[in-house]
């Protein structure tokens, strides 16, 4: 059995070159994995996106298809409650604090990227939806490999490396970390 007829399956580790776009402003470019390392994950654990792990479902190498994923499948919609007003000494290593500026703040979860809304003397008005909350995105995919999972890997629940490890991917993972880039990948390291 060739390698260009296997299919994208669970417990399948796919790799694959992504750019990401919204769909109402699609001229504009989020970022894009072209030039970078490709994004490695496990397909069947939650690894990327749901409306995209949906779509790479039963792909194969070489295909490349355009992804339109609606915010209830990738980062939800906005929550208006999630905007908070935050004593500025909460923020870690907060330095001169502007409006648009994305901050790091301490919560019982561990520190979250938010967006500066309004500063004040002491307090700072914190947005912390995901910065894609409510947004329909476009990713446009390029599937470069597929390949069963090691047991290791399958143990684990997610993709090692040489491809797949060590790597801070940016927008098409989320593994539930709040980092400012985890839109394709998750950073998972096993140093």
């Amino acid at each position: 059995m060739s390698s260009e007829a296997v299919k994208v399956d669970a417990d399948m580790v796919v790799t694959f070159h992504y750019s990401l776009r919204d769909r109402d402003s699609a001229d504009e470019l989020i970022e894009s994995s072209t030039g970078k390392e490709p994004v490695v994950y496990m397909h069947g654990h939650a690894n990327i996106v749901p409306g995209l792990e949906e779509q790479m479902s039963g792909k194969q190498v070489g295909d490349k298809f355009t992804a339109t994923v609606p915010p209830e499948q990738a980062y939800g919609l906005r929550d208006p409650n999630a905007v908070q007003r935050v004593p500025i000494k909460h923020l870690m290593n907060a330095g001169k604090l502007a409006a648009g500026q994305t901050v790091a703040v301490n919560t019982r979860q561990g520190p979250r990227h938010a967006l500066v809304v309004k500063v004040g003397h002491f307090n700072v008005d914190l947005d912390l939806n995901h910065p894609l909350a409510g947004r329909t995105l476009m990713f446009d995919i390029e599937i470069v490999d597929v390949r069963a999972a090691t047991p290791e890997e399958l143990e684990h629940g997610h993709a090692h490396g040489p491809d797949g490890h060590g790597h801070d991917h940016d927008h098409a993972h989320d593994h539930g970390h709040d980092h400012d880039h985890d839109h394709a990948g998750h950073g998972h390291r096993h140093d």
